[in-house]
């Protein structure tokens, strides 16, 4: 169920170059991870780590990057990839990521090697 706050996200990004992917009129995700992803974006605004439309501009960025390689056919289209994207940029420039902090996490442990 959405809180006003997630309503007002939602329909805000309706028609728009960002416009979530849609099924029957409600939001569609094709795996757990984007879910969780869209979520987590949700959450950290409505908590006031940053601004829903700073957001949006980063995912509006990230959907026009993809555009200039899709024109020269290097590139597949994953709106929840694009998304995630922006959500990373936007934790970087909030300073709630670290430079590097990220890619730190997902390596394997060196301790296995």
């Amino acid at each position: 169920m959405f809180t006003r706050f997630e309503e007002y996200a939602a329909t805000q990004m309706l028609g728009q170059p960002d416009s979530p992917p849609r099924s029957e009129g409600k939001l569609f995700f094709s795996e757990d991870w984007q879910r969780t992803v869209f979520g987590l974006a949700l959450a950290l605004s409505k908590e006031g780590h940053f601004e829903w439309e700073d957001f949006r501009h980063k995912l509006i960025h990230a959907i026009a990057a993809w555009e200039e390689k899709a024109c020269t056919g290097r590139a597949t289209w994953e709106y929840y990839e694009h998304y995630t994207q922006a959500l990373i940029d936007m934790l970087n420039q909030c300073g709630i990521l670290q430079p590097g902090e990220l890619e730190q996490q997902m390596r394997p442990d060196d301790a296995s090697t």
